[in-house]
């Protein structure tokens, strides 16, 4: 699926669209810094039915939400090193236990999720709009 995103109320669009095709329990979140990956975690999230404040993980490496159907784990993998860094944060417990884990900057973890059924979220802001692949 392709979208193009030039305020943010398209946000809804893309969620609505999206919900639907989420089979897997991870999400992969790709994208430049500020491309708008925790503004769409805000949006699905709440369409989830959270009721929580939805934030950048970026310091905490890992936040928690709650949703009816159950924990989704939202991390920022960007400040890792290696793959050792990400095992060390118990990624693995995460995985196994969550409804969704979406995770931003998956690229120190990707070669790991060989074999796994994953989405992922391709966002590339060109300065007036952002243009979002999802698979």
């Amino acid at each position: 699926m392709q979208f193009i995103i030039k305020n943010i109320e398209d946000w809804q669009e893309v969620v609505d669209k999206i919900i639907p095709d989420v089979k897997h329990n991870i999400l992969l979140l790709k994208g430049n810094l500020g491309a708008g990956k925790t503004t769409f975690t805000q949006f699905l999230l709440k369409n989830l039915g959270s009721q929580d404040e939805v934030n950048s993980p970026t310091y905490s490496i890992v936040n928690e939400y709650t949703t009816p159907k159950g924990k989704i784990y939202h991390f920022d993998l960007y400040r890792l090193k290696n793959i050792e860094e990400v095992y060390d944060i118990g990624i693995e417990e995460y995985l196994d236990n969550a409804f969704l884990c979406i995770i931003e900057w998956p690229e120190v973890y990707e070669e790991e999720l060989y074999g796994l059924k994953y989405h992922t979220m391709s966002i590339v802001n060109t300065g007036d709009e952002r243009e979002i692949s999802f698979e």
